[in-house]
C-alpha cells in the first residue's frame, strides 16, 4: 500500500515510521521537516507526497488541515482515500468532506482516542464519513484498531469532543485538587487516594494526566474550545467544560502548575 503522511510532528512521525516498518510505502510532506523518518521518502510538497497514494493520512494540525486538503485532492487518485486525523469540530469535518466531494475523492473523518506516543499505531482511532468503510478494511490490513461510526462526516469528531469533556475534566479535577494539596504539603497523599480510586493503572493514569496537561496545555484548551463550541451547538449546558478551559489557559500562561512541576 502506497501511503502519504501530511505533517512531520509527534503523531506524523510516528504513523509515519510504523507504518513504513510494516512494509507499506510512505511519503511523507511537511515544510518544516529537514528530514524524514527511517524508510520514508520526503516529498518536497504536499501534490508529491500524494501523488499516486492509495491512502493519505492528515495529520497537521486543526488550524493547516483545510489548506493541506486543498493542496492534495488535485493531485490525488479518485481512488485515494483521504483521512483527516486532525481534532476539530464536526462541522469543520463536513466542510473538508465537501469539498473532497466535490473534488471526486474519498474523505474519512478520522478521531484519535488516546495520545499517540503512548501505543503509537496501535492507538485506538474512531472512523466516519463516506469512506469509512473503506479506510477501516485499509486500517486493519494495517494492523491499526479502527472502529467505524457511520458515514456521516464529523460523526467521529463529533464522539471524540464528548469524550474530551470527561477525560480533559479528569485531567483539570486532578490537577486542581493536587494543587490546592501542595499548599498544605499534602499534594503526594491526595495523588495517592486518586490514583487509588482509579484502579490498578490508576498511579501512570495520574501521571500521564498531569504531565499531559502541564506539556500539552495549548493544544488541550484548542480542543476544549472546540468542546464547547459543540455543546453550545447541541443546547448542552457545559460548566465542566467551562472550568476546565480555565484551568488550561493558566497552565499555559504558566499559572498553575506549582503542584505539578516537581512530581
Amino acid at each position: 500500500m502506497r501511503i502519504a503522511v501530511l505533517g512531520l510532528g509527534e503523531a506524523g512521525t510516528i504513523y509515519a515510521t510504523d507504518l513504513a516498518a510494516r512494509g507499506a510505502h510512505v511519503a511523507a510532506a511537511d515544510p518544516r521537516a529537514a528530514a524524514a523518518p527511517a524508510g520514508v521518502a520526503l516529498a518536497p510538497g504536499t501534490a508529491e507526497a500524494v501523488r499516486g497514494a492509495d491512502l493519505v493520512l492528515s495529520l497537521v494540525g486543526a488550524r493547516a488541515a483545510a489548506a493541506a486538503l486543498a493542496e492534495a485532492l488535485p493531485a490525488m487518485a479518485p481512488s485515494a482515500v483521504f483521512a483527516d486525523l486532525n481534532t476539530a469540530g464536526p462541522e469543520e469535518k463536513r466542510r473538508l468532506a465537501q469539498r473532497a466531494a466535490e473534488a471526486g475523492v474519498g474523505f474519512a473523518d478520522v478521531a484519535v482516542l488516546a495520545p499517540v506516543p503512548r501505543a503509537r499505531i496501535g492507538t485506538p482511532l474512531l472512523v466516519s464519513g463516506p469512506a469509512e468503510a473503506v479506510l477501516t478494511a485499509q486500517f486493519a490490513a494495517l494492523g491499526i484498531p479502527a472502529t467505524g461510526a457511520g458515514p456521516e462526516p464529523g460523526a467521529a469528531a463529533g464522539l471524540k469532543l464528548l469524550r474530551s469533556v470527561f477525560m480533559k475534566g479528569l485531567a483539570a479535577t486532578i490537577l486542581e485538587a493536587v494543587t490546592a494539596a501542595s499548599t498544605v504539603g499534602a499534594a503526594d497523599w491526595v495523588t495517592d487516594q486518586i490514583a487509588a480510586e482509579l484502579g490498578p493503572g490508576g498511579p501512570a493514569l495520574v501521571q500521564r494526566l498531569l504531565e499531559g496537561t502541564r506539556r500539552h496545555a495549548v493544544r488541550r484548551e484548542e480542543e476544549m474550545l472546540q468542546v464547547r463550541s459543540y455543546l453550545d451547538a447541541l443546547g448542552s449546558a457545559h460548566p465542566v467544560t467551562d472550568a476546565t478551559i480555565e484551568w488550561l489557559h493558566a497552565v499555559s500562561a504558566g499559572a498553575p502548575p506549582s503542584g505539578i512541576q516537581n512530581r
